[in-house]
């Protein structure tokens, strides 16, 4: 290679001003190693301490730090810290406290040692110990968690819940990562401890002892059975509780304490925050603040001083490159290891997996020496200048320290190794909750009010309780909850079937018509697809690795399947129709420029269509960036593109000199031509109408399309959902992403004054949304009055587009600090600094809009914050609380899918052959009618519809969950549906499992339903519809003459007499308990 090239090949060291994680670490372990004695580390943030307790743990596994965070809301602000931060502050300090037998290392923040705490009188008392084997005291557990502020719920999936049962206790202590589920046996002690999956109630593992502490710093002396479970008081509560309280400082003793470098700057910045939300507070909020519950300057460096310090050694590092971003990867990395090794410095590549080793291999061949694997600290410290070493580890970053003689590689630095996804179940059938309006099969829409258990002939059986027009009421039994779906609206908003009429059979006949042409229309559809010919799209491969090489970033697991799953598409020579859902900032972009690259790489032309001239202009850039130096021309065409140049560029289009196009609905008009157009991308379809998107298709025959959505509209989630479209799923967070915190409440000055005033200081933006143009005059007074050394810049959709199009890409790239608009910045507006969010009036937007409004903070490494204000002195009705609630239920990352069900759910799917996209589905709403759909494409494809499903089991027996084994009615009726909508043996014996772990050893009336509803699904492979039976016989029915194949094998172990279509068998029995042995015999089940 020309030497010239090879001195680009090889990345220059990044001077690092900050040591990075991983150094930071490595010299705090080395400090440890000699210190020898406890040890504290303040970090300049959460986020940085997090990394730095990572990478130490990584390096040197035997030392495992514990992590102090600070509260997770604003100083003195209304929204209250999470349990969970709480318990990890409380568990944190108490375990420090605790004795030990050797040194330990303590890993804070800032913020988190400014915070005052308990004294730590009480934070050493403060905790609950649990021993397999010991007797349980459900007095003294009651009694702590009352103090300590946990809060009961039916399932616990939250840090700080409890359900308590008469033998199975779920907790999620509010400190830990994972929910315990305690078992206890008959003589009320300990029998199993067992954690379990929060999202599935599995169980993961068992342990023989677990401690668990508060959910509160608030912990009371004496159990209050009427405290309010609210957390908005803490900090009244803890200058209520405690007439002194301590600090960090007190409670960690004499431990050597060392500062991150920086920390007196951002200690100024931090004391300003506090002080001006405190001030803040006492004007908006009319009282002054006796107590201060933050640390003052003076008090800091008073304890400070009387502390034993040390400082980690400054300078002496760069951080080598990443070398995969070079032209050839391998050669880069080679070329650093062997100057490293030149100059004497020990090397250590870390990662984990196939790739990991692949490279140390390649490394050893290379350099034609061996590496050693090196299991700790000591190894490492102790190894020879130039040594070659590997340890099976994760670390975010590298680094070269001279003072270490040290230079640390991650593979992922060389290889990149896609991350590990999320395993997520979606696309399933929502839950049933009492209130819910339903739908059943045969009666059709009511209020689903309950369920009670009743005695019918001497058998006890649950039933649920149905509220028809006029109050009317009608029982179902437990074998008939297959047969009830969520109908999927608010009750009240929707009118009710009237009973004992011939109303909603007529209905459902009319509907059964509407069906079946659906389901012929998917089939048809199903065929056009296979038999219609598109290109065949191919790209080049050393083209497309090339252009693949400049994505800066290490795809999901969840990425690449998508990707991978469109370019087998675009091979396929089929017409691709797929939509990629994923929440914002999960990728979506990057699998359409792979999508586009290999289309323009093999010469075929792509639009890319944005729903505002804002995002295509972004997306314009994006593309225009990845592609410079490709050979593929990319354009723009929009309103604010001026027309002399859009003429060019549809001349331009119609020759075939421009390959991809990002455009608006612009592109769609009639002199726009392509010369050999391919793949339509349509990004936030949700903003198209179903007329635009028709139209958008039928720019050029056979067109692949690929639709990209963090919450897609209902109508296009349910084509996906009957299997109309493909749908690829990124639901794998990017590293380092946190969730963004949503809060509820009304609007309060003082509390807007210091969010707003936080984000400034940390070199944020921050948006003020508002539902109406009318609001933004009054709004903007308000804001200006607030903040008034803060610039504000105001946009609306009324504006000239080109002025609009200016402010907030101006905002985008740092001109303001407060963007005041409409709802206009929902459609993919990328501001990388914006991290703070006010919704004005949040009841005015729909779940999906305050989704998308809040994918557009906290898109970086800093906490995003989103406060839905409600208008001050005005009252919203329960249904409208209950609505924004669901966007603070899922605020998890990757929950713009479940939003986007739950819309579903509440509004319907539309119509799948037509152009309505919204409203509920024709009379029985999207559950019933899917499975309806579902029925007849398998009718008109012969296959068998569901086991099981009209069978009639009249036996003498019937089970029953007791309500005492299952105490929470909304998880009783839904195990209830699960159990007999179940169409396999395998969900029948899944949920088996799932009874004995979740709830202990299942009673008699469960093992009754699960034996019946495997006899059901045995039943319908013999064709049975009918199973009676009663003391001296048993008959079964069958829908349509049996073959002589199936009497044989029902007459081998009794023979039957065959009367009236009907096989009888002579069988004294006592019970049903004794025919259900009997038939399952019968039957082999």
């Amino acid at each position: 290679m020309p030497e010239e090239i090879r001195q680009h090949s090889t990345p220059l060291p990044i001077p690092a001003t900050r040591p990075g994680p991983a150094l930071v670490a490595a010299r705090l372990i080395s400090h440890f190693m000699v210190l020898k004695s406890d040890m504290v580390y303040i970090a300049l943030s959460e986020a940085s301490a997090v990394r730095i307790a990572q990478a130490v743990r990584a390096l040197h596994p035997d030392i495992d730090p514990l992590l102090l965070p600070p509260w997770d809301c604003l100083p003195y602000d209304r929204v209250p810290p999470s349990r969970h931060c709480m318990g990890r502050r409380m568990d944190a300090l108490r375990v420090w406290m605790a004795r030990s037998s050797g040194p330990r290392m303590l890993i804070t923040s800032l913020d988190a040692m400014l915070q005052r705490i308990p004294p730590v009188s009480v934070i050493r008392e403060s905790w609950y110990r649990l021993t397999v084997g010991d007797w349980f005291d459900h007095a003294a557990f009651r009694a702590f968690t009352m103090r300590t502020g946990y809060i009961e719920e039916g399932i616990v999936d939250d840090p700080g819940e409890l359900a308590n049962r008469e033998d199975l206790i779920d907790i999620y202590p509010a400190g830990a990562d994972v929910p315990m589920r305690i078992v206890l046996d008959d003589h009320g002690s300990v029998a199993e401890l067992r954690s379990y999956n929060p999202g599935t109630q599995r169980t993961e593992s068992t342990v023989d002892e677990m401690i668990f502490g508060p959910a509160s710093e608030a912990v009371l002396a004496e159990p209050a059975p009427d405290r309010a479970p609210e957390l908005e008081k803490v900090d009244c509560q803890l200058l209520q509780l405690f007439d002194t309280l301590d600090t960090v400082f007190d409670a960690i003793g004499t431990a050597a304490i060392g500062l991150a470098q920086g920390a007196d700057e951002r200690l100024t910045t931090y004391l300003d925050i506090i002080d001006e939300a405190r001030e803040a507070r006492e004007e908006f909020g009319g009282a002054a603040i006796a107590r201060s519950l933050y640390l003052g300057r003076a008090e800091w460096e008073e304890k400070l001083h009387a502390a034993s310090a040390f400082h980690l050694a400054q300078g002496g590092q760069e951080a080598p490159g990443r070398f995969w971003k070079e032209a050839n990867p391998r050669e880069a990395f080679l070329d650093y290891v062997k100057a490293q090794l030149a100059a004497g410095r020990r090397i250590l590549i870390t990662g984990q997996g196939a790739r990991f080793r692949g490279l140390c291999r390649r490394l050893e061949s290379a350099v034609g020496r061996k590496m050693r694997l090196v299991e700790s600290w000591r190894e490492l410290e102790g190894a020879e200048p130039g040594s070659l070493l590997a340890r099976c580890c994760d670390l975010d970053d590298g680094f070269a320290d001279h003072t270490l003689n040290l230079a640390v590689i991650p593979a992922a630095h060389v290889v990149r190794e896609a991350t590990t996804a999320v395993d997520s179940t979606v696309l399933c059938e929502p839950e049933l909750r009492p209130g819910n309006v339903v739908v059943h099969e045969n009666h059709g829409v009511a209020v689903l009010r309950g369920i009670e258990t009743v005695v019918t002939d001497g058998v006890e059986c649950d039933v649920a309780q149905l509220e028809y027009h006029g109050g009317t009421m009608l029982m179902v039994p437990m074998h008939e909850f297959g047969k009830l779906w969520r109908y999927g609206s608010q009750a009240g908003v929707v009118g009710l079937d009237r009973l004992h009429t011939e109303a909603w059979q007529k209905k459902r006949a009319t509907v059964a018509k509407d069906i079946r042409a659906v389901a012929r229309h998917m089939m048809r559809v199903a065929r056009e697809r296979q038999q219609t010919k598109a290109a065949v799209v191919v790209p080049p491969s050393a083209d497309y690795a090339r252009f693949v090489s400049h994505f800066p970033y290490s795809e999901t697991t969840d990425q690449m399947a998508a990707i991978e799953a469109v370019l087998a598409d675009l091979a396929s020579g089929r017409v691709m129709n797929r939509l990629v859902c994923g929440d914002v900032g999960f990728g979506k972009t990057e699998v359409a420029l792979r999508a586009a690259a290999a289309v323009a790489l093999s010469g075929g032309q792509v639009i890319v269509v944005a729903p505002t001239t804002v995002l295509a202009r972004q997306h314009f850039s994006t593309f225009q960036r990845r592609f410079a130096g490709t050979g593929v021309e990319v354009a723009m065409l929009s309103r604010v593109v001026p027309a002399p140049e859009a003429k060019q560029v549809k001349a331009a289009l119609a020759a075939g000199e421009v390959s991809i196009v990002v455009a608006t609905q612009a592109v769609l008009a009639k002199d726009v031509s392509f010369a050999k157009l391919q793949l339509l991308i349509v990004d936030e379809e949700q903003r198209f109408g179903a007329r635009d998107k028709t139209r958008l298709q039928a720019l050029a025959p056979s067109l692949h399309t690929l639709i990209m959505s963090a919450t897609p509209i209902p109508r296009t989630l349910q084509t996906a959902m009957v299997g109309m479209r493909e749908i690829s799923l990124l639901t794998t967070a990017p590293a380092l992403r946190r969730p963004v915190r949503t809060s509820l409440t009304a609007f309060d000055r003082g509390s807007a004054r210091v969010a707003l005033l936080r984000e400034h200081r940390r070199g944020g933006q921050s948006f003020f949304i508002a539902p109406q143009i009318d609001d933004l005059a009054a709004l903007e007074a308000v804001i200006t009055e607030i903040v008034p050394e803060l610039s504000v810049r105001v946009a609306h959709g009324q504006m000239p587009a080109a002025e609009m199009d200016e402010i907030m890409v101006g905002f985008a790239e740092g001109h303001g600090d407060i963007l005041l608009s409409t709802n206009i910045i929902e459609s993919g507006l990328d501001v990388p600094r914006a991290n703070t969010m006010f919704v004005w009036r949040a009841d005015r937007f729909g779940l999906t809009q305050l989704h998308q409004l809040r994918g557009r903070v906290g898109r970086g490494k800093a906490q995003g914050s989103v406060y839905l204000l409600l208008e001050p002195g005005k009252d919203v009705c329960e249904q409208t609380r209950m609505r924004l609630s669901t966007l603070i239920e899922y605020d998890r990352l990757g929950s713009g899918l479940d939003i986007s069900l739950e819309d579903l759910d509440l509004r319907g799917g539309g119509e799948i052959v037509g152009e309505s996209q919204a409203g509920h589905m024709k009379v029985m709403g999207i559950s019933l009618y899917q499975r309806l759909l579902a029925r007849a494409v398998s009718a008109l494809r012969k296959e068998p519809v569901d086991v099981g499903e009209a069978i009639s089991l009249n036996l003498g027996l019937a089970g029953s969950i007791p309500a005492d084994y299952v105490n929470d009615v909304t998880m009783r009726l839904n195990l209830y549906a699960r159990l007999m909508r179940a169409t396999t043996r395998k969900a029948i014996d899944d949920l088996a499992d799932e009874f004995e772990d979740r709830f202990g050893e299942s009673p008699q009336g469960v093992e009754i339903l699960l034996r019946l509803a495997q006899l059901k699904m045995q039943a319908a492979a013999y064709g049975i519809s009918s199973l009676d039976g009663g003391p001296r016989a048993i008959a079964i029915g069958f829908a349509r003459a049996p073959s002589r194949k199936i009497v044989a094998m029902l007459s081998k172990p009794h023979a039957p007499v065959s009367r009236g279509g009907r096989l009888l068998y002579e069988f004294p029995s006592k019970d049903g308990l004794e025919r259900l042995a009997f038939l399952e015999t019968l039957l082999g089940c």
